[in-house]
């Protein structure tokens, strides 16, 4: 995976939800195009170098990101040993509603178009997300996710939306083609060859951020156009 340099922009906020207190590292490059709102799955972080490493492919085009942990540090040590929150999309959509409220408020980004981009249970969390909140959220990118955690919501998301999931993945392919089935908005589901769950193998990674970024670059331009 290519190694970088942090990136001087970013900055460490927190955003109040039911639950407490969520913190985030936002960035915000010169003339961003829009700002993308990350959603990792369980046993991820917003450190994580996978989460990092796309979030700058996106700056470096001109977009925002917000990385946040969906959970408390308490939740999070909990989490490790019960496995009580990573599949409550309801928690976790609340609060993604929380940090896109908050995006909203703020005077860095309440002007600029936003994008969800899951990954794991993150992905079902952003539909539902997406759902609650449809005239907010432009577009929607899902990574080797969970959509069909979305359940009833599928149908209310009138986000664009691009599931990515490897190839080799087999499982969560016919996960996402149940979920693209149910849903009414755009949708376009795209395997990377080669790739398993976690986008591991050798250029896997940097095609989930190409297909991202253009999607991204895409729907939010025509979002700010109209």
């Amino acid at each position: 995976m290519p190694a970088y340099d942090d990136d001087k922009l970013e900055r460490t906020v927190s955003i109040m939800c039911d639950g407490g207190r969520l913190e985030g590292t936002l960035g915000i490059p010169a003339s961003a195009a829009g700002v993308i709102l990350f959603a990792h799955g369980s046993g991820s972080s917003r450190f994580s170098p996978r989460n990092r490493y796309v979030a700058r492919s996106f700056r470096d085009a001109g977009l925002a990101t917000l990385l946040i942990d969906l959970l408390s540090r308490d939740e999070e040590r909990v989490d490790e040993v019960t496995r009580d929150y990573r599949f409550d999309i309801s928690l976790l959509a609340n609060r993604l509603v929380a940090a896109i409220d908050w995006l909203r408020a703020e005077r860095g980004t309440r002007d600029l178009s936003v994008g969800l981009f899951g990954a794991s249970t993150g992905g079902g969390a952003a539909l539902v997300a997406a759902g609650a909140r449809p005239d907010r959220i432009s577009a929607v990118v899902s990574r080797g996710g969970r959509p069909d955690l979305a359940d009833e919501w599928l149908p209310r998301v009138k986000s664009p939306t691009l599931l990515i999931v490897g190839a080799l993945d087999k499982f969560v392919i016919s996960l996402n083609e149940q979920a693209k089935a149910a849903m009414r908005a755009e949708v376009r589901l795209e395997l990377v060859p080669g790739a398993t769950h976690l986008f591991e193998e050798p250029g896997a990674l940097e095609r989930v951020a190409e297909l991202s970024r253009a999607w991204f670059l895409s729907h939010l331009a025509i979002h700010v156009h109209n």
